[in-house]
């Protein structure tokens, strides 16, 4: 019964749409022409829902789709793509995932490990990165155009390089650098880089802020819509 409701109301919005084109057509140049963009920030994937705590930032620009929930305070930047179709996305509180970035999950895990992609709290995932089906815990930092695939586990505190490629059942350990292309270890972090990026997920979660009172009358908003 919720699934025929569901698709009610969807035909009812469309109809609106319809007919709004239709009396715009019948007012011809008299018509006020109102920019409209097909764009969803928040969909729903048939009785998938995204689930935002509060003060989340979603920019007007990324999609978060179906099975989808954000933490308080995480941030989803321009371009990202956040799609739940397959298994659930979980995002932790304060966490950001900058401009550009694909996050997805998997039907299943080749290592019989959850083919869900968990994403901690505090965690800075760098523009462009690419992560499918993995899981990162609290405090860790991925690089730009980095690429997590499937079983990848990244413990807390560690550090995956730009442009590296982790490959599928890898375990990034706790306070560990790795980089290149297949990722291998390469040393362990410095205090100053511990530091460094406990500042820049607290850097992005003030932003986020800034970002999302600026555009709080669009579709991004807080856990509701």
């Amino acid at each position: 019964m919720s699934w025929l409701l569901y698709r009610a109301g969807f035909w009812v919005r469309e109809t609106g749409q319809a007919l709004d084109r239709l009396g715009c057509r019948l007012q011809g140049s008299n018509a006020f022409n109102e920019e409209f963009s097909r764009h969803r920030t928040i969909m729903n994937l048939g009785m998938q829902r995204p689930g935002l705590a509060q003060d989340v930032f979603v920019a007007p620009s990324a999609a978060v789709i179906g099975d989808v929930s954000l933490g308080t305070k995480a941030s989803v930047w321009y371009g990202c793509v956040l799609k739940g179709d397959e298994g659930n996305i979980s995002i932790g509180d304060n966490s950001n995932l900058q401009d550009g970035t694909v996050v997805c999950s998997a039907t299943s895990s080749n290592n019989r490990l959850s083919a869900d992609t968990i994403i901690g709290n505090n965690v800075t995932i760098g523009h462009n990165a690419t992560l499918r089906a993995c899981s990162i815990a609290d405090a860790s930092l991925i690089g730009m155009d980095a690429t997590l695939l499937e079983g990848v586990q990244v413990e807390s505190g560690a550090l995956v390089a730009a442009g590296a490629v982790v490959q599928p059942n890898t375990t990034v350990a706790a306070g560990q650098v790795w980089g290149g292309n297949p990722a291998r270890f390469i040393r362990d972090l410095k205090p100053n880089e511990k530091s460094f990026m406990q500042k820049s997920a607290e850097a992005y979660c003030a932003l986020g802020v800034d970002h999302f009172k600026a555009t709080k009358d669009g579709p991004a908003g807080v856990a509701g819509l």
